[in-house]
């Protein structure tokens, strides 16, 4: 049996099809990934993510793991991939873990979404950010964002990838302002969310809902009635893809806090933007 190879990976999502393999050639990231393996080790392997990101999705802590045999040292075989990745992936370090799945061994994944409020286009964030002219009731939209913490159905924001199991655990939930700046004359608003997994578009369903209560075109009360009524926002706006990123993956041994997991979906179950 071939070694395998835990690694983490940035990418930037913009080019891709989203990170799961597709037909026809059809360019995602695991597709580059795999292709980078085969032609670095001549062998072919089976990537696994820890999570399955949309079209235009970000990452700087996805996390892959590979079955190859490789006589160098690691840092060499991710300096061979490196070299033979396109320059909008790269992987940020490698190890051998011998019977790790990134998916499955995962307690929790932690996203973020940046808003600008801005007036005029801002080119150079165009495929970073998702940029709004106001969101004058934020601190509405910040007691909502509190209101998903804890375990709920989150039906409202999401389907199932498997299953009909709608519930998640959500740990942190929050949004961070920064000021304008004489370099960057705008605020920006990054929602942070911590789960242990997540329904399809999930986090962009939730962004987006959020947003509509910074603009004042829901109240609080609304958001937190259609949140309990745990049925698909249907007319509700998805935050487009280019302002999420999946910036880690949590594993027991990196100190996450133990966490009770009778009745839930496994962490591994699924993780979708």
């Amino acid at each position: 049996m071939s070694p395998r190879f835990r690694a983490t990976l940035a990418y930037d999502g913009t080019a891709y099809q989203g990170f799961q393999r597709q037909p026809d050639g059809i360019p995602t990231i695991q597709g580059e990934v795999e292709r980078a393996i085969a032609e670095v080790t001549q062998q072919v392997t089976t990537v696994i993510g820890a999570g399955r990101t949309d079209t235009g999705v970000h990452a700087t802590g996805q996390v892959i793991a590979f079955d190859v045999d490789w006589k160098h040292d690691d840092i060499d075989l991710l300096r061979a991939l490196n070299a033979t990745l396109p320059a909008d992936i790269a992987l940020q370090s490698i190890t051998q873990h011998e019977g790790f799945h990134p998916r499955f061994d995962a307690v929790s994944r932690i996203y973020k979404y940046t808003v600008i409020v801005a007036q005029q286009r801002q080119p150079l964030l165009r495929y970073r950010a998702w940029q709004v002219r106001n969101l004058p009731h934020s601190e509405a939209m910040q007691a909502a964002a509190e209101l998903l913490t804890g375990e709920h159905d989150f039906a409202s924001f999401g389907k199932p990838p498997q299953g009909e199991n709608t519930v998640r655990t959500v740990f942190k939930s929050e949004w961070q302002l920064s000021l304008p700046t004489e370099d960057q004359p705008f605020e920006t608003w990054t929602y942070t969310i911590e789960a242990n997994a997540f329904l399809q578009h999930m986090v962009r369903r939730i962004v987006g809902a959020l947003v509509d209560v910074g603009q004042g075109r829901c109240t609080i009360d609304e958001f937190r009635a259609a949140f309990e009524r745990a049925r698909l926002m249907e007319k509700g706006v998805i935050a487009p893809p280019h302002g999420l990123v999946l910036v880690k993956v949590c594993y027991p041994e990196q100190g996450a806090q133990d966490r009770e997991h009778a009745g839930e979906t496994p962490a591994g179950g699924s993780n979708y933007g």
